[in-house]
């Protein structure tokens, strides 16, 4: 990554940050964009250059995830089965979202599901990232049913989404959050194990 885009990765998160933190102190209701831009000591109009609205500063951190997870299926390496490769992924988000914004967690939380617009949004996002991990999948694993694609994408999606929101709504620590997503993990591979298409490595 260059530095514009370092630099830009920067402001981004520092808008996030400033905008949680007023959200937790203020009230969601009660903070302004121009509040908001005035924390993360940026201009209304540099705001909008990077988030469409008030709602979608919510979502900063779960978009930059959601990247990193697609970004990550690309980088699949040769030897890895596609199973394999869902673990990595899935760990390698976690690790990111467990080291953020650990005090706002719960405040995110809490927001997404006080909010019918927050829930809308958060919905277009799973399903966004569901359908992406079938395409990915059915490439990944030529042959797969479409049955079988589209149940494993609801199972690792619907699983982490439930497990990291139970985390950050009762405030669980960094290693606690680790660990429970671990243990996710485990219950969702047991099943994902039956499927044939996901133990095979690409170079067998």
């Amino acid at each position: 990554m260059g530095l514009r885009e370092r630099k830009k990765r920067q402001t981004r998160r520092a808008i996030a940050e400033a905008a949680l933190r007023l959200f937790a102190e203020r009230g969601y209701e009660e903070t302004t964009i121009a509040d908001i831009a005035g924390a993360a000591d940026v201009s209304p109009r540099t705001f909008f250059s990077y988030f469409p609205s008030k709602e979608d500063v919510v979502f900063a951190e779960i978009d930059e995830r959601l990247t990193e997870v697609r970004e990550g299926i690309d980088r699949r390496p040769a030897d890895e089965t596609p199973l394999e490769s869902m673990r990595r992924i899935v760990l390698e988000m976690i690790e990111a979202i467990a080291a953020e914004h650990g005090e706002y967690g719960a405040i995110q939380v809490r927001l997404v599901l006080e909010r019918p617009s927050l829930q809308a949004r958060a919905l277009k996002r799973m399903n966004d990232t569901e359908q992406y991990v079938v395409e990915r999948l059915t490439e990944l694993c030529p042959g797969i049913d479409e049955i079988d694609a589209v149940v494993i994408a609801g199972a690792l999606v619907g699983g982490m989404k439930a497990v990291i929101t139970h985390c950050r709504a009762h405030g669980y620590a960094p290693e606690a959050t680790r660990r429970a997503v671990d243990r996710a993990l485990a219950i969702v591979e047991h099943g994902l194990g039956s499927v044939p298409a996901l133990t095979h490595r690409a170079t067998e």
